[in-house]
């Protein structure tokens, strides 16, 4: 299994580096992002690395260096610049932008050691393989090797699900807390991990018992009135335990610190959302925007903008990765995958919507990860194939995109 996983991340890696030095040849590197020319062009790194760390790369690394003293860049979460400010300290001959992306490397690496273990405890091998397929063939899986929190995230969230189903739940809590100060979407693990500890903790003893051989089984024994009392009792006492979990404590405590950090040194504890509007795409900072009047906005602009400009292919794919991940989600409940599971998608795809647009939504959906499970289990063999060939061209196209300065998420 290790084997098989480190061979398929190296090739899959020298793939993309291959795919971005091909993209080199094609098209001329046109940032339209700042700093590049600060961090990027400068380090005297090839040019087919140096651009996984393009757009927001350029602001975790000027937050690794500086801290939070250049305007709006609190709307970044600290722990993942918290990071590579250590590893530069400790080896500060290493250009920061390698630092990043290694950093950005091991913990994909590892996600995909957590995922196999965590997808072991309920679904066949073959299945598995072909799960991990889809989850490193997905259009915008670059962004995991990139100089972006997509991996370490990742990496949290599945730990922190793996440890909740072995029961270390003080693990998973503490799991739980550095994935909050990595993303805000972080905090949603809350709800999905209570629900876990409620599944373990609602076990009712009073299980169905024959009445003897070739007679039916009793639902509850004599004194079924009192059974069920009893059992009511059990609900409720169960619900109280939650109070005593150690994932309600630490989960939240990522975002707290960040936000009281905000408080003190900016004189706002939700600073990070509302400096929103700061990177465009009409981003509001002042409130929710719902589902609907997001969809409506795209339409207009699908209505309204030349299909021969760039934009209207960036609307389209931004509108698309937000369809295709709210279907999934919703076979992933007829298939039945864990509830747990299924509650942190589904706030994990709508929260980054209510800034009133899906910009990055093709790269924020990437955590979702029961898409990925839904995609591995399909029966048809072909459909996997086809969908599996898509995925790749559309990679390689976005990452081509990408490492040239044009906007993919």
């Amino acid at each position: 299994m290790q084997k098989f996983l480190i061979t398929t991340f190296l090739f899959w890696r020298l793939g993309l580096f291959l795919t971005a030095w091909l993209g080199g040849k094609i098209l001329s590197f046109l940032p339209s992002f700042p700093y590049s020319d600060i961090y990027l062009i400068s380090s005297r790194l090839p040019q087919w690395l140096w651009p996984f760390a393009n757009f927001d790369g350029v602001h975790y690394l000027t937050i690794a260096k500086y801290g939070y003293s250049a305007q709006f860049t609190q709307v970044f979460f600290p722990l993942y610049p918290v990071l590579i400010n250590i590893i530069n300290r400790i080896v500060p001959f290493i250009n920061p932008v390698l630092v990043g992306l290694i950093l950005s490397n091991f913990f994909f690496l590892f996600s995909l050691f957590i995922f196999w273990k965590l997808l072991s405890l309920d679904y066949k091998c073959q299945d598995i393989s072909w799960i991990l397929l889809f989850f490193i063939i997905f259009p915008t899986a670059f962004f995991f090797v990139s100089l972006y929190t997509e991996s370490l995230f990742l990496f949290l969230i599945l730990a922190s699900f793996y440890a909740a189903r072995i029961k270390k739940w003080w693990l998973a809590g503490l799991l739980g807390g550095l994935a909050s100060a990595t993303r805000l979407v972080g905090i949603v693990l809350l709800p999905a991990l209570l629900w876990e500890w409620w599944q373990e903790k609602v076990k009712s003893p009073f299980g169905p018992r024959s009445s003897g051989r070739g007679q039916k089984s009793l639902a509850y024994p004599p004194g079924q009135a009192k059974v069920k009392t009893a059992t009511k009792n059990l609900k409720l006492s169960t619900a109280l335990s939650i109070l005593h979990s150690p994932v309600l404590y630490l989960v939240p405590l990522g975002l707290i610190a960040y936000m009281v950090y905000l408080q003190l040194n900016f004189d706002d504890w939700l600073y990070f959302w509302h400096v929103q509007p700061v990177f465009g795409a009409e981003r509001s900072g002042s409130g929710f925007v719902l589902l609907p009047q997001v969809i409506w906005r795209y339409l207009k602009i699908l209505f309204t903008t030349s299909f021969y400009h760039y934009n209207f292919w960036v609307a389209v794919w931004e509108l698309g990765s937000v369809v295709i991940g709210c279907g999934l989600w919703v076979v992933g409940l007829l298939k039945k995958i864990r509830v747990s599971y299924m509650i942190f998608s589904f706030f994990a795809i709508i929260i980054p919507t209510l800034t009133g647009t899906f910009s990055s939504m093709p790269r924020y959906i990437l955590v979702a990860f029961p898409m990925f499970i839904v995609l591995g289990l399909i029966k048809n063999k072909p459909l996997k194939i086809t969908l599996s060939v898509t995925c790749y061209l559309l990679s390689a196209i976005f990452t081509i995109l990408f490492t040239s300065g044009r906007w993919v998420s």
